[in-house]
């Protein structure tokens, strides 16, 4: 019998059959593919004909699709539904499929075959796609280690497979202490400031957690809490605080340090064997950024500007209290600066943001008036969760381009965050269309009541989604460049383009009903939502700095230069920096920096600002353009969104907005720039 993990599904586009999949059934799938994935390899490189691009590179490209199944089954359900038995199998295929990687890239035979077409590649008359596809196929090889030595080999194995470890245990680490940290109220009085869904929610969460009393609240993965801008009570907001910036590093069994030092000496050492000075050097070698010193040179200028709209922000706030303002004060009187200085009450925002409105008339109906595209429900499709939801999207033609599934709920098995994951990718080649995935972490309301999204959830919800349509225009012929599969500091330029569209007029005007009387939202509730969200905070800019800055901190050391302490490091690499003192802690502390230490970020969490310098430049060409219109959407669509790694990304973008992007933008939309005292 046919694995069912491994058995092509008859469903559309391919989708698993998840209610045939049993968690018992992943490590022998896996076994089975890595047997049959080796075998194609064995015979291409072992082939006696004269290396060809399609004998060599392509074959490869297009060998493994049994081990490409169901790495996209198993790891879609990992991250968001998790449990002991799926989190044991992770850590086995860690190291498990980091070796089965290294095998082929170090494989002798067939480095030499990809390296004499890597030389050769200018006479083989190849498509812009298949020389960047020949060009990281041969860097691949080589940045795994297949041009060292056999003692240097051995050891690049053995880093890896430890570091596949240990990230894992990083994040399955923090998402037990985020469940463990959780705090429990006793008293609701204490709750005052949160909504009365919110306070249900508190509720339902300690009831799950097995309190039969009081109210528990859950935390993000972030070092601010939303809950902590909300609470009136200085003491609770220091309970929850505190909580959610000591995760990781109490000296309990969920303490992530000692595994945070490993995982920066190991990454260190590899570098070296490699040749370059850093493990910064070595991940933006890959990237569209020149080099650690050019993203450092933004981070710098951009930390001088936001620590001088700090010190602007916090005077204000000092005004509206008697008070001392500290870390757990900070967003809560952020949040009140933004009541007293708008014209109408900025919570009544949520009351036009029901997630369903929302999802049918603001998020796809942006994506059908810039891309053509359509969204129809298939409820008779069943995804990995109850609560997944699955739409089969249409393109402009009116032909089926994929599926996309929405997985929206917060739940104990769920890591923190939002992503955008690939259960299938786009290929021509293979034939194969997109299924792609939304996952973020909304509290699911009672039965029969809403899901009223605030402003940061409305956001996050379009920025998901923008890497969603990356991956669903994809047309491209080869699964590696598929969508997202562009450089990691490209990644996050498409989701945040995406996000102009949440408050965009014409938008806001089709989705924004109130959730009970179905009125359209007040113009001036309207107005003041835009003016909101139009004005970046100086916190949210420095406390994402501060976690940029600490990540090239870490992985700009050298093998002989890993601290002790973790927490000293931290502090003087922050200070070093400019950010002194702990009014405003870094978006993410190490002991739970899971994008750099348990995720793909590492020397690499600056690339959401570096996106966001073209994201400005091209959310003014959509304006200059005309706005929400198809003519736009589809210039930006074939330029960038359907061209995935098969094209020069930021060339691909020169073209588009007819020059190099600046930063001025950037620091005009984050409120980097002071403005002249009116005379």
């Amino acid at each position: 019998m046919v694995n069912p993990v491994l058995a092509q599904s008859s469903l559309p586009h391919g989708l698993p059959d998840f209610t045939s999949i049993a968690d018992d059934d992943f490590l022998p799938a896996f076994d089975e593919a890595l047997a049959a994935h080796l075998t194609e390899v064995e015979a291409i490189a072992t082939d006696t004909d004269p290396a060809t691009f399609a004998n060599t590179v392509e074959a490869l490209e297009l060998s493994g699709r049994d081990l490409a199944r169901a790495s996209g089954i198993f790891f879609n359900l990992v991250g968001p539904d998790t449990n002991p038995q799926r989190n044991e199998i992770s850590q086995q295929l860690s190291t498990l499929l980091t070796d089965h990687a290294n095998t082929i890239a170090m494989d002798k035979r067939l480095f030499t075959r990809i390296a004499d077409l890597y030389e050769r590649r200018a006479d083989l008359d190849l498509t812009e796609a298949q020389e960047r596809l020949l060009a990281k196929r041969y860097r691949e090889s080589v940045r795994a280690g297949a041009g060292l030595d056999d003692a240097g080999q051995a050891e690049m194995r053995q880093i890896s497979s430890r570091l596949a470890y240990l990230t894992t245990t990083f994040s399955q680490l923090i998402l037990d202490d985020t469940n463990a940290s959780a705090v429990l109220v006793d008293d609701a009085v204490d709750l005052d400031g949160l909504s009365a869904g919110e306070i249900a929610a508190a509720r339902r969460a300690a009831a799950d957690a097995g309190h039969d009393t009081g109210h528990l609240i859950t935390l993000e993965l972030p070092t601010s809490q939303s809950a902590v801008a909300s609470l009136a009570k200085h003491d609770v907001r220091q309970r929850v605080f505190g909580a959610s910036v000591n995760r990781c590093a109490r000296g309990n069994e969920f303490d992530t340090r000692a595994n945070i030092l490993e995982i920066v000496a190991l990454r260190a050492r590899r570098a070296e064997l490699l040749g370059y000075a850093n493990h910064a050097e070595y991940v933006i070698a890959e990237e569209t950024a020149p080099g650690p010193s050019a993203v450092l040179d933004l981070l710098r200028e951009l930390t001088e500007s936001a620590l001088r709209a700090g010190d602007r922000e916090l005077t204000r706030l000092t005004a509206l209290t008697d008070e001392e303002i500290g870390p757990a004060d900070y967003t809560y009187w952020l949040a009140a600066e933004k009541r007293a200085t708008s014209a109408v009450p900025l919570g009544d925002f949520a009351d036009y943001c029901e997630l369903d409105a929302v999802l049918n008339d603001g998020v796809f109906y942006a994506a059908n008036q810039l891309y053509g595209l359509r969204f129809t429900p298939r409820p008779d499709l069943t995804g990995y969760h109850p609560d997944v939801r699955i739409w089969e999207v249409f393109g402009e033609n009116g032909s089926s381009i994929g599926l996309f599934l929405g997985d929206y709920f917060a739940r104990p098995s769920k890591r923190g965050g939002a992503w955008m994951n690939n259960i299938v990718d786009q290929s021509t080649v293979l034939a194969t269309q997109p299924i792609v995935v939304n996952v973020l972490n909304l509290t699911k309301p009672d039965d029969g009541a809403h899901c009223l999204l605030t402003m940061d959830q409305l956001t996050t919800l379009f920025h998901e989604f923008g890497h969603a349509v990356h991956g669903l225009l994809s047309a491209v012929d080869y699964p590696s460049q598929s969508g997202t599969s562009v450089p990691r500091d490209f990644v996050e330029f498409p989701s945040q383009v995406n996000e102009m569209w949440a408050l965009h007029p014409d938008v806001l005007a089709h989705y924004a009903r109130h959730h009970e009387t179905g009125a359209p939202i007040p113009a001036e509730l309207a107005e003041a939502a835009h003016a909101s969200a139009n004005t970046e905070t100086a916190h949210g800019t420095i406390e994402y700095l501060a976690a940029a800055v600490l990540d090239l901190a870490w992985h700009r050391l050298g093998a002989d230069e890993i601290p002790s302490d973790v927490n000293e490091f931290e502090r003087t690499a922050l200070r070093e920096a400019g950010f002194v003192g702990d009014l405003i802690p870094p978006r993410y502390r190490s002991a739970y920096f899971n994008h750099i230490f348990g995720g793909g970020y590492s020397a690499g969490y600056y690339s959401y600002i570096w996106s966001e310098v073209l994201d400005a430049e091209t959310e003014q060409w959509f304006l200059a353009e005309g706005g929400l219109v198809r003519e736009s959407g589809r210039r930006f669509a074939e330029s960038t969104l359907s061209r995935g790694d098969s094209v020069d990304p930021l060339v691909a973008h020169e073209g588009l907005i007819g020059r190099k992007a600046e930063i001025g933008p950037l620091l005009r939309r984050r409120g980097l720039v002071e403005q002249p005292a009116e005379a």
